[in-house]
């Protein structure tokens, strides 16, 4: 371990654990589509100059949403782990996609090209301990890690709002 890493906080055994999320989705009309797990439901649709009613966010916006709140869950996991102090978390994010890949266009990609993210933590740590945190958080996010093996370009600026004194 570098002294940037931390050791796994759930479990360090030899077999893996497996875990298998589940989501159903149907057609409502056109190309609403109502998604659910477990007990929550959700809606995915296109704007209405692409066809759709605009009553829920577009797929490629449900996965930079996933995104967001995926490096959210694992940032408050990690600074669990290490106890480090922050008080907030805003995440802005914005991905870049040619939907020429979508329309059928050989050798353009029907996904995201690149992703910025902003990251505004409110916090009094010193910037080691924050480089701490982003680099776990960025080796931990199972979302963050399937966009980089897509090969989307990730670009992410960390920056920190000082805490208010209490």
């Amino acid at each position: 371990m570098t002294e940037f890493d931390i050791a796994p906080s759930i479990e360090n055994t030899k077999t893996a654990t497996l875990i298998h999320p589940t989501v159903t989705a149907r057609q409502v009309d056109g190309l609403l589509v109502s998604v659910g797990t477990r007990s929550h439901r959700w809606i995915i649709d296109e704007p209405t100059h692409k066809g759709g009613t605009d009553l829920g966010p577009t797929p490629l916006e449900s996965l930079l949403g996933a995104l967001v709140g995926c490096e959210t869950v694992v940032l408050k996991l990690v600074a669990d782990a290490i106890g480090f102090d922050y008080s907030g978390i805003e995440i802005d994010c914005e991905g870049t996609a040619d939907m020429r890949g979508a329309r059928g266009v050989k050798g353009v990609r029907p996904y995201f090209s690149t992703v910025k993210m902003t990251i505004r933590l409110t916090t009094g740590e010193e910037p080691k301990r924050v480089e701490l945190l982003r680099r776990n958080v960025e080796q931990r996010c199972p979302v963050m890690n399937l966009f980089e093996s897509a090969d989307v370009e990730m670009d992410i600026d960390w920056l920190t709002v000082p805490k208010s004194p209490a």
